[in-house]
């Protein structure tokens, strides 16, 4: 009943929420540990740092584009040409110097020993020949059987003029022609057989070439049928084939004899060459060698040909000089 003796218009006690025993406890124990927090005096301890003043960017300045004249370009590219062809003519006589140098030094180890003349003769040999030293071993036997042709071809020309001889002193009025054009086929055909498909041959073997092998393939094959011409012997032609030799059976046997024996020779030159042929191609399509590369070759010799150069730079710059005089 105490509840009710209570008076509801009474002031309410005060209380004080600070008064609390746990809350009266934390703080006491927290506030030994806490020290006073002056702000201005932590400030003062601050460093202060020294501020950069910033300076005022200036505004970019585009610069005039100036555009070279006409002239001048001309005059820069053709002082590029001239330079370039200083440049050109210097390292063309360096190479021409050091293929003297080289000349120079290899001159007493390959010294021209072909055709083999005395030394007290006034005409010298004109070719260097080694089969040993410049064909490798694999194509020795082979260059020196189209070597061994060349000389019967020689022989075989000379028999034939012989033969045409003896045909002009049994008949004075027709054997004249064929007795001429005898000597004159000895004279051109030896020579020019060793200059057009005997050399390039020994060329082929030496530095593996395939432009020299389809030079000899071109003229060899060219040789064969002049063979095969002369081996029939057509009147009038120079030649002691086998029609002339059997036309002057019942005329003088003696000259029929002859001009079958030359006959025979041509005979036998036709069908070695055609063994020749067929044996130099095998070896040719061993090595790798193509009509591809043969054409690279004569376009590598072209180019490196120091006429053909000067040609080509001195056209070039007439060809620039006249073009800025024409500006």
């Amino acid at each position: 009943m105490a509840g009710f003796d209570t008076n509801p218009f009474a002031d309410p006690v005060d209380v004080n929420p600070f008064q609390d025993p746990s809350v009266t406890q934390i703080t006491a124990t927290s506030q030994g540990n806490i020290e006073e927090f002056n702000p201005f005096t932590e400030s003062s301890r601050l460093k202060t740092v020294p501020v950069q003043p910033v300076m005022p960017s200036q505004p970019a300045v585009l610069q005039p584009s100036i555009e070279p004249s006409p002239q001048a370009v001309a005059m820069a590219a053709q002082a590029g040409l001239l330079q370039q062809q200083e440049e050109l003519d210097r390292k063309a006589a360096e190479i021409e110097r050091k293929e003297k140098e080289m000349r120079n030094v290899n001159i007493n180890l390959r010294q021209n020993n072909w055709p083999p003349l005395p030394p007290n003769c006034p005409i010298k040999p004109c070719f260097y020949q080694d089969f040993s030293a410049d064909i490798p071993a694999d194509y020795q036997r082979t260059c020196k059987m189209l070597y061994y042709l060349w000389m019967f071809h020689g022989i075989t020309l000379f028999l034939n003029l012989l033969a045409c001889l003896a045909y002009f002193t049994s008949n004075t009025e027709s054997g004249g022609v064929d007795f001429g054009l005898s000597i004159l086929w000895f004279v051109l055909f030896t020579p020019c057989a060793f200059l057009c498909w005997f050399r390039p041959i020994y060329k082929a073997f030496r530095t593996d070439s395939s432009f020299n092998f389809f030079l000899f393939f071109l003229i060899f094959a060219c040789q064969i049928v002049i063979y095969i011409i002369q081996a029939v012997g057509i009147p009038h032609w120079g030649d002691s084939g086998w029609i002339m030799a059997l036309t002057m059976i019942n005329t003088n046997v003696a000259v029929a004899v002859i001009m079958m024996v030359v006959a025979t020779f041509f005979t036998v030159s036709a069908v070695f060459s055609l063994f020749m042929l067929k044996k130099v191609h095998s070896m040719y399509r061993r090595t790798g060698a193509s009509f591809q590369r043969a054409q690279e070759e004569f376009s590598q010799g072209i180019l490196s040909n120091r006429n053909v150069q000067n040609a080509a730079t001195g056209a070039a710059t007439a060809a620039a000089r006249g073009a800025f005089q024409g500006n």
